[in-house]
């Protein structure tokens, strides 16, 4: 995702003047919206992912981007595996949650045979949104289809799908893009509007094939990601920024209960509320169950050396252009957008009591 292009300032003092209530505490509740859901157990044998780097586990291709470059994966598995880390990613820690292994990358299915599908499969491509982005991979609507084709061809019967738990994931790629492609600040609203109404649909399609337990990410502080940050030498979040983030979030809220109200109660789609867990690992800097402390946490770990190098570029000859923190563990962020695997840890263990509502 790229965020170099959020800045909002003053043409959104009317969205503090609406958000300011909301953004005081958490935008986003992350809970079953009516459904008691204690009433019911449920022991996943499959996880089916959605969405974008959040979750990828190596669905984008090696011919692009840095997912499949050095220094990705140096902490696990020891090599890049197309994760957008230093190791595991989202997908990988709710996996171990519900008991299965992650699973495999779509782009592989063909590769490793059928056994290796038992787990589910992850749909995720790095840099994808709800709608087309600024890269060739498939947006939500081809992943969803794509996994729709897979149960035509009968490769997950329904009683597969009956147990499985399903993980979609956005993390603003679509609002880098439509700044990107000059998108007004005034449109802002609409579009933020009409992105979360697209989720909306997409939640319903993955319902309608059968998944029945479904955790879908808000959105995280945008306004803190490291390219925002940076001007305050990685010390203050941009706050017109996180207050259209609050927006989305809003919406997002809405869009779930409405979908858990139309739903029968034996299904439950809730919220990783990714702001407030990352705010919450920023103010404690990880200090939470044993975590490790996070020395700054808004300092990204694997910088490129100018703005025209990111992590894992290299030069004409060959020649590495960035650098890297002494010790990954102490940072929440690995580059410019993407937690390192002990953020992730910290991210983790604040959404655990959301966690427990997808097993019970």
């Amino acid at each position: 995702m790229d965020s170099d292009k959020l800045s909002l300032n003053s043409l959104f003092k009317c969205f503090f003047f609406i958000l300011g209530s909301l953004l005081s505490g958490v935008v986003v509740s992350a809970h079953s919206h009516g459904h008691d859901s204690h009433l019911f157990s449920f022991r996943p044998t499959k996880l089916f992912v959605f969405g974008d780097s959040y979750s990828d586990t190596g669905n984008n291709r090696k011919s692009e981007g840095t997912s499949w470059k050095y220094p990705y994966g140096i902490t696990f598995p020891g090599k890049p595996t197309g994760r957008f880390s230093d190791g595991r990613v989202l997908t990988d820690f709710l996996a171990k949650f519900v008991g299965v292994k992650s699973p495999i990358p779509y782009q592989w299915r063909k590769v490793v045979g059928y056994k290796h599908l038992k787990y589910g499969m992850n749909f995720a491509h790095g840099g994808t949104g709800v709608f087309n982005t600024l890269v060739m991979d498939p947006n939500m609507t081809a992943q969803i289809d794509s996994f729709k084709e897979l149960i035509n061809h009968s490769v997950f019967t329904p009683k597969d799908l009956q147990s499985a738990v399903a993980l979609v994931t956005v993390a603003g790629n679509d609002y880098g893009a439509y700044n990107f492609r000059n998108g007004t600040a005034e449109g802002f609203p609409a579009f933020i509007t009409s992105v979360v109404n697209q989720l909306y649909v997409n939640l319903k399609q993955i319902h309608a094939l059968g998944v029945k337990k479904i955790a879908v990410t808000a959105l995280e502080p945008l306004g803190c990601l490291p390219p925002s940050t940076v001007v305050s030498s990685f010390q203050q979040c941009n706050g017109s920024q996180n207050a259209l983030v609050g927006f989305h979030n809003l919406l997002l809220q809405q869009a779930v209960a409405k979908l858990n109200s139309e739903t029968s109660k034996d299904t439950n789609i809730l919220i990783l509320d990714l702001y407030s867990s990352f705010m919450s690992v920023f103010k404690n800097k990880g200090d939470r169950l044993g975590t490790v402390k996070f020395e700054n946490p808004l300092k990204p770990c694997c910088v490129g050396t100018s703005s025209k190098y990111s992590c894992g570029s290299v030069d004409e000859n060959g020649t590495k252009m960035y650098s890297i923190c002494e010790k990954p563990e102490s940072a929440f962020f690995w580059d410019n957008a993407h937690p390192t695997q002990q953020g992730w840890q910290a991210v983790y263990l604040a959404l655990q009591d959301t966690l427990h509502q997808l097993i019970y």
